[in-house]
């Protein structure tokens, strides 16, 4: 049997009410662009389904890639006939030939949309069921996890046929709840926390930070492949490069040892801020967890992000490192984060960093910097890469 459709399920965008339009029409978007490789497919996106009719694509093609796509719930490969008895005995013959191997069992699932259909499902289900038995005798019926279940939906634009739903990636379609700046370090934990904001409708741009010559080439492109693991969700991201160099060396030189990483990312925060405000984002987003190191307890969280304006998201602020990981793996980040080439946070890291910084100290000994001349410069000379899931590209543009 060859099927003509695939069938997309919301889930959440149900809920939506009023704003249900926007989120659909932002989710046939990414849609469109997802799905570029294959110019044949169209794509209907109704207010309860999206339907995308494949037109002669490869379907094994497709599928993976919509696995991929936020804001659906789960989708199956349907077979789509107008609301004739005939036909529909037809097709429902038919797909049960196609699977059926010995000694498997069957049922069918009707569903009905149309209420003026002539048949309600009990007398669907019967009417269908007898088919199949008459062209298959050997068949059982088995109303408990059946090998083959044929699930019929009557709707009113005609009858869907599937017999399997596959798990889609959930969450909110990207571009639906704004624009967050991601601080991307080389670790584990950023990409992961990007990955998560994506999947709640953030739209992304990275920022990171790199030191040469401390911080080596093969870092950067670390960072740099990291992001672009995360276009698979996003589709393309601006990645910004900000030279750091200068203010670690000045802080090195300055700030008592203990308060290096507070300082060092009490000024990291206030760039990627003033870069965020640039870019007209809502938001900040990092990877901090709660105790993990001495700059994410929550005493250094507090006097970190003093030097904010914006929210501080942080998606993982309650998972454990193994929870983490495992998510790592998931989205194929790991094996990228565990390569051995050092980051901006390592590169100066002091033996004992203070672990509950005193807000007063910290903006004492930020006092003995010149702040807004190394902000400036930093922001001055950053570099901006456009990555996307098949090329990575810099340009170097003004974007600022």
């Amino acid at each position: 049997m060859k099927y003509t459709e695939i069938m997309i399920r919301y889930g959440e965008l149900s809920t939506k009410g009023k704003n249900r339009k926007c989120f659909i029409q932002q989710l046939a978007k990414n849609l469109r662009r997802t799905l570029m490789p294959f110019p044949a497919v169209k794509i209907l996106a109704k207010r309860d389904r999206a339907h995308l009719l494949i037109n002669g694509e490869d379907s094994d093609l497709i599928i993976p890639k919509l696995k991929k796509v936020f804001g659906i719930v789960n989708f199956s490969l349907v077979v789509r006939v107008e609301k004739n008895l005939k036909i529909m005995k037809q097709t429902a013959q038919s797909i049960i030939k196609e699977q059926y191997k010995p000694n498997a069992t069957f049922k069918i699932t009707a569903k009905r949309q149309d209420h003026d259909f002539k048949l309600d499902t009990n007398e669907l289900n019967q009417f269908l069921g007898s088919a199949i038995l008459k062209c298959l005798p050997e068949i059982k019926v088995q109303m408990k996890k059946p090998d083959i279940n044929l699930k019929v939906e009557v709707r009113m634009d005609g009858v869907y046929f599937f017999t399997s739903t596959i798990k889609g990636a959930g969450g909110l379609p990207v571009g639906t709840s704004g624009l967050g700046m991601l601080m991307l370090s080389g670790g584990i934990d950023s990409p992961v926390a990007g990955f998560l904001a994506i999947k709640r409708g953030m739209k992304i741009e990275a920022v990171h930070f790199a030191s040469p010559p401390y911080t080596s080439p093969k870092a950067l492109q670390k960072a740099k492949d990291l992001t672009q693991k995360l276009t698979f969700f996003d589709g393309s991201i601006k990645f910004f490069e900000i030279p750091f160099t200068r203010i670690q060396e000045e802080i090195k030189a300055k700030v008592p040892l203990p308060y290096l990483m507070t300082i060092t990312r009490r000024m990291m925060l206030r760039i990627t801020d003033l870069l965020r405000k640039k870019r007209n984002a809502l938001v900040i987003i990092n990877g901090e967890s709660i105790g993990q190191v001495a700059s994410q307890t929550l005493h250094s969280m507090i006097t970190i992000e003093d030097v904010a304006t914006a929210p501080i998201i942080r998606p993982l602020v309650t998972m454990d490192k193994a929870e983490i990981i495992e998510l790592a793996e998931k989205i194929e980040t790991f094996q990228i984060s565990v390569l051995p080439f050092e980051d901006c946070c390592s590169i100066f890291a002091p033996p004992s960093p203070k672990t509950k910084p005193n807000l007063e100290k910290a903006r004492e000994y930020e006092a003995l910097l010149d702040v807004e001349g190394l902000t400036k410069h930093a922001l001055e000379n950053v570099s901006v890469a456009e990555i996307s899931a098949t090329e990575n590209t810099e340009q170097f543009v003004d974007l600022l």
